[in-house]
């Protein structure tokens, strides 16, 4: 699955117009394709009132090292399209101090999560890291509202693709067109808190 996933992705990515258009690309390939299908079937997996569905982008860090801005996203409120988390909060931040992949396959089973997606809390979600010359450009997520729909295979398959993704930024632009798009009008900033 992994290897389809980066084929298609890095042909898209690097097809793409510009670098936003670029992570979209390779978000909408991890959205397509991580993921147990069937996790929201199991007992327990989703709460009163919740319904299975996935969200999936790229948040890089701001020039002026406040925020983890969204980019390419799949699957957010149209309101969040340039999510702003602060550089501190919660697991972006996490991932950032550690350079790590992070894989909830449980959210309700850590006590740091934070919510900052409008729609509702997510059960399930990863994060790998962009980096380029040892410098972290931000990080590739994708989240899911059922419980136990990631896993340790998608945490790798995800972190494959963040690798393609911090290439083909770079490939496409990306850090100039962070520069001059890294206060956008249209910014929905969340607490470090969360919602």
């Amino acid at each position: 699955m992994s290897l389809a996933l980066l084929d298609r992705a890095g042909a898209a990515a690097l097809a793409a117009s510009g670098p936003e258009e670029a992570m979209r690309a390779i978000a909408q390939a991890c959205f397509d394709s991580l993921g147990d299908r069937s996790a929201h079937l199991r007992p327990g997996a989703l709460k009163e009132g919740e319904r299975q569905y996935f969200v999936s982008g790229t948040f890089f860090v701001t020039p002026d090292r406040q925020h983890h801005m969204l980019v390419g996203s799949i699957g957010f409120p149209a309101e969040q399209r340039r999510l702003m988390v602060p550089i501190d909060g919660g697991h972006p931040a996490r991932v950032m101090a550690s350079r790590a992949p992070l894989l909830l396959a449980n959210t309700d089973e850590d006590q740091g999560f934070r919510q900052y997606l409008k729609s509702s809390r997510m059960g399930s979600s990863a994060y790998a890291p962009m980096l380029f010359r040892g410098a972290f450009l931000g990080q590739l997520i994708i989240a899911a509202q059922a419980r136990h729909t990631l896993g340790e295979a998608d945490l790798a398959a995800l972190t494959a693709a963040a690798h393609l993704a911090a290439a083909c930024w770079v490939a496409q632009g990306g850090p100039d067109w962070l520069r001059a798009n890294a206060n956008p009008p249209e910014a929905y900033y969340a607490a470090k808190q969360g919602l």
